[in-house]
């Protein structure tokens, strides 16, 4: 599986200067090279540098750092071409679709530049790099990063390198090939709910509370506000400090993400279960909103947990799923049951169904349910492959994509709430 490390750079003023005259340049040929591409209708790669590599050339750039640019530019196309495929940019006569194709996709004067082995090398014992400029051939460029990350890079990087260049820094986003553990067969699945009061509450009744990041990103929205009007008024100091807290609440997010994904996935692994989650894409497009929950809902990372929670699930070999979402917070999780309306949820925090009484937290509800699909899911993909007649008796082959033996999930492992007779 693929993964990135990023590491800082630390260079002299004129190794700076250098780097960033560098992706400066790319970037305009890059943009040269989009206009050329949307006015042929050219977006291969192979038939795009046959237009535009001798110009390229030209300009300044070396062989590998051209084909580098051909090739971001051709996978920017390649990209929005599938977005449209895929219907993320609306309908065939949406607005946002025909401005999409109405010109040429234009790249940020700083965007990241791709770079190989033969523009880029590292010496990891010395903790330098070596990189193509336009000004030539920087070497002993010194980078800095955590020293877990280090040793993880030095010891699975491979492929390119991105230099990016942010906030007057520049990091190198390096990919690194780490080869995926066994995946083991699970004997149970854990479900995880995603929302924004509770960050994610799983099948087990652990909870994780988003009430501590929300205050957070209240009081970075005031902060914001405030220095906001300050530099309106035209304190210089205001905006130094906005510059410096740009991308804080980002930060603070991911880092709680990890903290709770690290958790689950320990918790899978030691238990020998798998994770399920909610499959949520399109979400923001599908549920329509208050106009004071819009800012919350919109900038919650509900994909980043997901992603982090798949990644590290891949790393230690537990099995992953994601199910259909819909009316999991409103079905009776009771087999017999399984009755499904709004009126089970009388509140957010609460689930009582009302054909049967069962009630408990929402939340654990809800994760209970997303576990029973995951169950069902698997089941499916891990069934056996029915053998052609005539090819003999032997052991059947498994479904395509199976990693293991269908589980048993028929009665929940925990209680999630309590069952009482209605009066």
């Amino acid at each position: 599986m693929k993964l990135v490390v990023q590491v800082k750079l630390l260079p002299t003023p004129e190794q700076a200067a250098a780097l960033a005259a560098t992706v400066a340049l790319c970037n305009t040929a890059a943009n040269e090279v989009s206009v050329v591409a949307f006015a042929r209708g050219v977006f291969a790669r192979q038939k795009l540098q046959k237009l535009v590599y001798a110009d390229l050339k030209a300009t300044g750039l070396s062989a590998q750092p051209a084909l580098h640019v051909i090739r971001k530019v051709a996978d920017a196309y390649t990209t929005l071409h599938a977005h449209i495929e895929a219907g993320l940019l609306g309908s065939e006569h949406s607005r946002r679709r025909r401005k999409a194709l109405s010109k040429p996709i234009t790249l940020r004067p700083d965007a990241a530049q791709p770079f190989d082995d033969r523009c880029l090398s590292w010496r990891m014992d010395a903790r330098t790099v070596s990189i193509w400029t336009v000004a030539g051939r920087l070497r002993d460029i010194a980078f800095t990063g955590e020293p877990g990350q280090v040793k993880f890079l030095a010891a699975h990087r491979k492929g390119e390198t991105d230099l990016v260049h942010r906030d007057g820094m520049f990091f190198l986003v390096a990919t690194c090939d780490v080869e995926q553990a066994p995946q083991f067969a699970p004997t149970d699945w854990i479900g995880v709910d995603r929302g924004i009061v509770n960050l994610a509450t799983t099948s087990d009744g652990n909870n994780h509370q988003g009430k501590g990041l929300q205050r957070y990103r209240r009081r970075q929205a005031r902060l914001r506000a405030e220095l906001q009007a300050k530099k309106a008024a035209g304190s210089r100091s205001a905006a130094r400090r906005l510059a410096r807290r740009s991308k804080r609440e980002a930060r603070h997010a991911a880092g709680e993400n990890h903290k709770i994904s690290k958790q689950i996935v320990a918790d899978a692994r030691r238990t020998e279960r798998g994770i399920a989650l909610e499959e949520l894409s399109g979400i923001r497009d599908r549920v329509r909103l208050r106009r004071r929950q819009r800012a919350t809902h919109s900038s919650w990372p509900f994909h980043q947990l997901g992603t982090f929670i798949q990644y590290k699930a891949l790393r230690a070999g537990v099995p992953f799923v994601e199910v259909d979402p819909a009316y999991t917070s409103q079905q009776c999780p009771v087999p017999w049951c399984g009755h499904t309306t709004r009126a089970n949820r009388p509140d957010r925090d609460t689930f009582d169904c009302r054909r049967c009484g069962f009630a408990g937290p929402a939340d654990v509800i809800a994760a209970t349910n997303i576990r029973k699909r995951a169950c069902v899911a698997w089941a499916f993909v891990s069934m056996p492959v029915p053998t052609p007649k005539g090819e003999g008796d032997a052991t059947p082959a498994r479904h395509p994509g199976a990693t293991g033996s269908a589980t048993r999930c028929e009665r929940p492992s925990h209680k999630p709430g309590r069952s009482r007779p209605r009066s």
